[in-house]
């Protein structure tokens, strides 16, 4: 089945690819919303689980998928082989933390919100959050994906498809962490529903963009691969690791983190 999709995304202009791929996250952001049609509460200990999950599959895929490419594909010894992926690994970090201080937004397990001061409602609040965390993975699909349409051998639809597959999975309790709070709140379920899955439209748009970008300018790539690696890092560093440990859940958080961080790894390394 997995060459079936291989072969279908080989036959399909690149760029294209990279706008199904992202949708496919996005749909699974959207599956895991659903449950507020099921449920107007989820166990705690579950949702941590899941978000540890997540940061798992983030910084795995952020490795794997992405830094060890962008080495891979550059030339030079030493410092100078890898000092592209170092400097475009920082200028991602330093894109979110940008976006961080600006963006008002507010994470799950916090009572203050964060950016510049906003009228925004609470419920906007949590989705913003969950929105500026969606940017870096779409980028990070995109920009395998505009590698593939410029040709660099260290890119791959196998890998590109993989790392969709990754993000995809680890986008579904994303979304039952957005819209479970929400539906707490009082919200109704197709608001909450409503709500959680447009958490990961940016991420298509992300997708496209990423993918233009490097088949544009492909000397680009490798810096492009480790930006987003920096994005995703600092998302999960100042995102979803301290929402995880808001609780009394923290080994739970910490055993999906690993668990994610396995599944991600075999995933690129068995398909990929």
């Amino acid at each position: 089945m997995f060459q079936s999709i291989i072969d279908y995304f080989t036959s399909i202009d690149p760029i294209l690819a990279a706008l199904y791929a992202s949708l496919f996250t996005w749909f699974l952001t959207a599956l895991g919303a659903s449950f507020v049609f099921i449920f107007k509460t989820m166990n705690r200990t579950f949702l941590d689980g899941m978000l540890g999950f997540t940061g798992g599959v983030m910084v795995a895929a952020s490795f794997w998928s992405l830094l060890a490419p962008a080495i891979a594909m550059t030339g030079g010894e030493g410092f100078a082989k890898v000092m592209p992926a170092a400097f475009g690994f920082f200028l991602g970090a330093l894109f979110i933390f940008g976006i961080d201080k600006v963006l008002p937004h507010l994470h799950i397990n916090f009572k203050v919100s964060e950016g510049i001061k906003s009228p925004w409602q609470r419920t906007t609040l949590l989705v913003s959050a969950i929105t500026l965390h969606n940017i870096p993975e779409g980028l990070a699909v995109g920009v395998l994906f505009g590698g593939v349409a410029a040709g660099i051998p260290e890119a791959s639809i196998a890998g590109a498809v993989t790392l969709a597959i990754g993000i995809g999975i680890q986008n579904f309790p994303e979304g039952i962490a957005v819209a479970m709070p929400l539906r707490r709140m009082g919200m109704s379920r197709w608001k909450s529903f409503m709500y959680g899955q447009s958490s990961a439209a940016v991420e298509p748009i992300a997708a496209v963009l990423g993918a233009f970008a490097v088949t544009f300018f492909t000397p680009i790539l490798p810096y492009a691969l480790a930006f987003a690696a920096g994005a995703m890092i600092f998302v999960v560093v100042e995102e979803v690791i301290p929402e995880t440990q808001q609780d009394k859940n923290t080994d739970i958080a910490t055993l999906g983190f690993v668990g994610g961080f396995i599944v991600m790894m075999v995933l690129d390394v068995a398909l990929g």
